[in-house]
């Protein structure tokens, strides 16, 4: 029975991700709501039903296909303090390639920043966080999820480049692209990003004390 709630909540997820994003559908929501209105309501519905859905997948009787370690637990812990930082840096990027950047207009190729690593930060750190999280959960249900949310992400960089080169046009894009590969590495990171690494570690820290208030599980 509790399987069958879990997949209700799974696809009530998929259902408020996808309908309100559909051309008609979000159309009609910008022009209530203004663009604003609709990014600030679906970023907050999208990131309720994502931590409805976490603490769903306590809800079955656990099925394991590999045990928790400690040494997976500890590999998680790590490489979530750099997806934080890496999330933290990201989102003061501008990119025109992605989502989650800002102040698209004034990405520069020649100082692309993550852009020269990846078109998709955000995306790249999404399915790295669900990768991590599979090592040391290693029943069904969070398999199931993980597993999901990270192939989600990696799907979407190809959705988007396909999205982002049409709206570009496909001279636009490929220029752009050209300019963006022989830079070098992290050209374009400033001092700014110092910064922004920081406050990624600090939100990294807050997550471990939050973890079990939203997760339901204990990590300090």
């Amino acid at each position: 029975m509790m399987w069958l709630a879990y997949g209700g909540v799974f696809a009530a997820f998929l259902a408020t991700h996808s309908i309100p994003t559909r051309p008609t559908v979000k159309a009609r929501l910008v022009a209530a709501f203004g663009s604003a209105g609709f990014g600030l309501g679906y970023s907050l519905l999208s990131t309720a039903m994502l931590l409805i859905l976490i603490r769903a997948a306590a809800w079955p009787d656990p099925i394991y296909l590999w045990p928790t370690t400690l040494w997976a637990m500890e590999a998680t812990r790590a490489g979530m303090a750099l997806v934080c930082i890496w999330f933290a840096v990201a989102l003061g990027h501008p990119n025109p390639f992605s989502f989650g950047g800002s102040r698209r207009k004034e990405f520069d190729p020649d100082r692309p920043g993550l852009v020269r690593l990846t078109r998709h930060p955000m995306l790249l750190g999404l399915a790295s966080w669900a990768g991590l999280h599979l090592l040391p959960n290693g029943d069904l249900a969070h398999v199931l999820l993980f597993g999901a949310l990270g192939g989600f992400a990696l799907l979407g960089m190809r959705l988007i480049d396909r999205k982002r080169r049409r709206e570009m046009g496909p001279e636009v894009w490929t220029q752009t692209l050209r300019r963006t590969k022989p830079a070098p590495p992290f050209a374009g990171l400033t001092l700014a990003d110092l910064g922004r690494a920081a406050l990624g570690l600090v939100a990294y820290l807050a997550l471990l004390h939050l973890h079990e208030y939203f997760a339901g599980v204990a990590l300090v």
